[in-house]
C-alpha cells in the first residue's frame, strides 16, 4: 500500500522562529524583495515551523507576515508561498469556498479534496468550515451543486465512513452483487446503491468488494463505472475508486491533468503539492514515475518557469 514512504518537507534543524522572522522582514524590506531568501527559508521549513515564524514575526517585527508576503509576491508564486502559509485543514476549507464561489464550480477540486481526507481530516474540515464561513459545508455543497453529483458530496462532506479494518466476506460477496444489479444488470442505475457501499464501507472492505465484483461482472469496478454513469457523478465516484486502492496514485494522476496539454492548472498544480508536500509526496512522485514513465521533477520543470518553479521542485523533493 501506498503512504509508507511520506513527504519531502521535513522539521528544520537549528530552527529559530525569531531569527526566520528577522530575515524575511529583511528579505522584504525597501525596494525590491528577494525572492530567494523567502524561499529558502519558508519552503524549508515544516508546517508547524512556519506557524510558529508567523507568531514570532508579529511579535517580533510588530507587522503581520502574510499581509507583508500578499503585498511583495504576485501570481502562481504568491498563491504557493500563502498556500504553505495556510495550517493545512483551514488550507482545505478555502480551497473547497473558492471551487464554489462566483459563477461556476470547480467539481475537480471539490472532488479531490472530499474524496481523499480522512474521516478524521473531514470532521476538523466542517468544524472549521462553519467557523471560517458561518455555514456548514454541506449547505454550500446544496446550494452550489444538484442532482447526484450533490448527494455524492454530501455523503463524503459527512465523513460516516467506517473506520475499522474487519472484512465480511459475505457482505462482500453481496456488495458486489448489489452493485453489479444497480449498474450492469439493470435498465438504468440505481446510484443511490453506488453511494451507500462507495461512502460508508471501510477500505479493507471495499477493496475485497471490488475483487468480487471482477469476478461477477468480468470487469473492473471502473469500467463499470464509466460505462453506467457520466459527468462529475462519474468523476466523483471514480475518485473514491481510486483513492480506496491507492491514494498517491490517485494523487499523481491530478498532477498529471494539470500539466499535461495545452496551458497547465495551476490550482490543482499548487494545491496538490502544498496539501501533500508532508504527508506522501514521496509516494506521490514513485507512482508517477511508475504510470507516466518520466519524473514528476522533470514535468514541472518543463511546465512551470521562474520563482513558482523553484518552490515546487523543492516540494517535490528530488528528481527520481
Amino acid at each position: 500500500m501506498a503512504g509508507i514512504k511520506g513527504g519531502t518537507i521535513k522539521p528544520y534543524s537549528g530552527f529559530s522562529a525569531t531569527e526566520d522572522a528577522h530575515k524575511l522582514r529583511k528579505a522584504m524590506k525597501g525596494i525590491g524583495t528577494d525572492e530567494d531568501a523567502i524561499i529558502d527559508i519558508l519552503v524549508n521549513r515544516n508546517a508547524t515551523q512556519r506557524q510558529e515564524i508567523n507568531i514570532a514575526y508579529k511579535t517580533s517585527v510588530g507587522r503581520d507576515l502574510l499581509s507583508d508576503l500578499k503585498s511583495e509576491l504576485t501570481g502562481n508564486f504568491e498563491d504557493v508561498i500563502l498556500g504553505l502559509m495556510t495550517s493545512i485543514t483551514l488550507y482545505d476549507v478555502r480551497e473547497l469556498k473558492k471551487a464554489m464561489k462566483g459563477a461556476g464550480t470547480d467539481e475537480g477540486c471539490l472532488i479531490e479534496i472530499l474524496a481523499s481526507r480522512s474521516t478524521e481530516e473531514i470532521r476538523r474540515i466542517n468544524e472549521t468550515y462553519k467557523l471560517e464561513y458561518g455555514k456548514s459545508l454541506e449547505d454550500d455543497i446544496c446550494s452550489d451543486t444538484s442532482f447526484m453529483f450533490q448527494r455524492v458530496l454530501v455523503s463524503l462532506s459527512a465523513g460516516g465512513r467506517d473506520q475499522g479494518t474487519h472484512v465480511d466476506d459475505a457482505l462482500a460477496k453481496q456488495d458486489a452483487q448489489d452493485l453489479f444489479q444497480a449498474g450492469e444488470k439493470k435498465w438504468g442505475t440505481d446510484e443511490g446503491k453506488f453511494l451507500l457501499i462507495l461512502c460508508a464501507r471501510n477500505r479493507n472492505h471495499l477493496l475485497k468488494v471490488f475483487e468480487e465484483y471482477h469476478k461477477i461482472a468480468k470487469k473492473d469496478i471502473e469500467a463499470s463505472i464509466k460505462s453506467e454513469m457520466s459527468g462529475s457523478f462519474e468523476d466523483a465516484l471514480l475518485a473514491v475508486v481510486q483513492c480506496i486502492r491507492n491514494k498517491s496514485a490517485y494523487f499523481a494522476s491530478r498532477l498529471y491533468k494539470s500539466m499535461k496539454g495545452l496551458g497547465t492548472d495551476d490550482n490543482t498544480l499548487v494545491r496538490v503539492m502544498v496539501s501533500r508536500c508532508e504527508i506522501d509526496m514521496l509516494d506521490i512522485r514513485a507512482e508517477f514515475k511508475k504510470m507516466y514513465g518520466k519524473s514528476l521533477f522533470s514535468f514541472i520543470k518543463g511546465d512551470c518557469s521562474g520563482d513558482y518553479r523553484k518552490v515546487l521542485l523543492k516540494l517535490c523533493g528530488g528528481e527520481d
